[in-house]
């Protein structure tokens, strides 16, 4: 006599995410993870002591009768290298939460790789790439006329004082000019502004000039012997001074002032050529010899940013101005 059998729960696959999302991608995600047909299992009956009779049943043993053929059961897929790969679970969700908000997932080429991936195919090596050789600043301002002077002075890189500019000052003022006013170099307002002698030194360079008879826009030409802002208002370096002389030699040869006023110790002996002090060279004319064999006058003052700090030496410097006006 066989005993009765019942009918067992289908056990659903088990399959990780990564795993889902190939079988996803060849089709087969439904009918692999339908559940399989369930197995037959005899029932179990528990034995009655042996002091007691045991009572068998007349009735004939339930037989469980399935009505359709079992459904095909896919091949399992071979070892899947995702399996193996550490951090599948975190990826499988990435795709899925990827594919849920529209995005395009993972191909499928890349969740089916099973070695390492690929190496980039190394680049072709790109050829030196030459520096042309830096044309010397006395070369380049030889034969340039004013507006080219201008360009070569905003894009100049002679020295390391460009790195810390915001403008680059070439000067400003009447051309073709009378006087010309050299300076030391830009202060923080005249880098801002490109321009020179701005703010309280200039307003009152522009009152001195004013006092006999002169002025920016019509008589006088306003510029510095250093184009470019030295970190800190420091002195400027021998090597700065180099590079950056050359443009102002040619604004001379260019603006052929009838008198140059050299404002401040720093302009004075860079545009002489000594170490005196600015109290002995102020009070009387120097000449200044250009390239061309012409000389012109130089008077030394005072700078306008020290006579701010120093108002008693004013009077000084309007006899500075008295001595450059009476030879016009």
């Amino acid at each position: 006599m066989s005993l009765p059998t019942a009918a067992a729960k289908p056990a659903v696959p088990r399959i990780n995410p990564l795993q889902r999302i190939w079988l996803r991608e060849i089709g087969m995600e439904r009918l692999w993870m339908r559940p399989a047909p369930a197995a037959v299992r005899p029932v179990v009956v528990p034995q009655a002591p042996v002091s007691e009779p045991v009572s068998v049943p007349d009735a004939t043993p339930a037989v469980v009768v399935q009505d359709t053929a079992p459904l095909p059961v896919a091949p399992a897929p071979a070892p899947a290298a995702p399996a193996a790969i550490a951090g599948a679970a975190p990826v499988a969700e990435t795709v899925a939460s990827r594919r849920a908000n529209g995005r395009p997932g993972i191909p499928a080429s890349i969740l089916n790789r099973t070695g390492p991936p690929p190496r980039p195919e190394p680049k072709a090596a790109e050829d030196d790439v030459v520096e042309a050789p830096r044309i010397p600043v006395a070369e380049a301002v030889k034969n340039a006329n004013l507006d080219e002077l201008r360009e070569l002075v905003v894009a100049c890189t002679a020295c390391g004082l460009c790195d810390g500019r915001r403008h680059a000052v070439f000067g400003q003022g009447a051309t073709p000019t009378r006087w010309l006013v050299v300076g030391e170099a830009p202060g923080e307002q005249e880098d801002r502004q490109g321009h020179p002698f701005v703010g309280r030194s200039g307003q009152l360079l522009d009152a001195m000039l004013a006092a006999v008879g002169m002025s920016r826009e019509t008589d006088v030409f306003i510029t510095n012997v250093i184009k470019c802002r030295p970190p800190g208002n420091r002195n400027p370096k021998p090597e700065e001074i180099a590079a950056c002389s050359p443009y102002l030699m040619r604004q001379i040869a260019l603006l052929k002032p009838e008198r140059i006023l050299v404002l401040g110790r720093f302009a004075a002996q860079t545009l002489l050529g000594t170490d005196a002090t600015i109290g002995s060279l102020r009070g009387r004319v120097h000449s200044l010899k250009t390239g061309e064999g012409a000389e012109i006058p130089v008077i030394v003052s005072y700078h306008p940013a020290y006579l701010l700090r120093s108002p008693s030496e004013k009077a000084r410097a309007w006899q500075d101005l008295k001595l450059a006006s009476r030879m016009v």
